[in-house]
């Protein structure tokens, strides 16, 4: 059945707000999170400073759209990665795959990177549901990680994230509904995302400028060394 139409003021509602977002990207590339104006917005949009308001009631609204689609574009980025693999792909090089699409994505973006991963926006609180955004994105590791055989080395991470999810019901169900039924799959896919962003993360405000080394070549040995320990194939 065939969706319904949008009305003529729906669709330029719809088109008003994806013009603002545009623009408060912009900004955010030019200069961070600070650099987001709403005044500057709506003079450039052709908009008063009141009728702004009624697409986005607040900067922190706005802000909180653009994160939601910065974890929606990031999250299909590394889900795309990991559907274009071969079903029998061994778990290490699920895992490089996967983190290799989350840089990617970063380093072409990073405006958008830092807004998720980078330094909070002070005074600014997201909104719950952008904690499934998250999980999107680490979702597909966890079936990496499903069925791993951790070292002692990472153990004590395994033995919490098992307490985790046996305390956190909702936290079970997203980790049995990506693949990953076991604190081990957990501890990985959480070691992932914590070995992954502090690499990636370092690339993309600029610290590795310099250093004489390659910020793929980095993130590969980190998840190697990732996957030693939890005895991936």
């Amino acid at each position: 059945m065939a969706g319904t139409a949008q009305s003529p003021r729906a669709r330029y509602r719809e088109q008003t707000r994806a013009e603002i977002k545009e623009i408060a990207l912009r900004q955010l590339a030019e200069g961070g999170t600070a650099s987001v104006a709403l005044t500057r917005i709506a003079k450039e949009v052709g908009l008063s400073g009141p009728a702004l308001y009624r697409y986005f009631d607040s900067r922190d609204a706005l802000l909180t759209d653009l994160i939601r689609d910065a974890y929606a574009d990031l999250a299909a980025a590394v889900t795309t990665a990991g559907d274009a693999l071969a079903p029998d792909t061994p778990p290490r090089a699920r895992a490089q795959a996967l983190g290799g699409a989350c840089r990617a994505w970063a380093v072409a973006q990073p405006h958008r990177y830092l807004l998720i991963e980078g330094t909070p926006v002070p005074g600014y609180t997201a909104p719950p549901d952008t904690l499934d955004g998250a999980r999107a994105v680490l979702g597909p590791f966890l079936a990496v990680f499903e069925g791993a055989e951790p070292s002692a080395a990472v153990r004590p991470v395994v033995d919490q994230m098992t307490a985790w999810a046996k305390s956190d019901a909702g936290v079970a169900r997203w980790a049995r509904a990506a693949g990953g039924s076991a604190g081990a799959a957990l501890a990985g896919a959480v070691l992932a995302w914590s070995h992954m962003h502090g690499a990636i993360g370092l690339e993309v405000s600029g610290q590795f400028e310099g250093m004489g080394h390659d910020g793929a070549t980095l993130l590969r040995a980190q998840i190697d060394m990732l996957a030693d320990a939890f005895g991936l194939d």
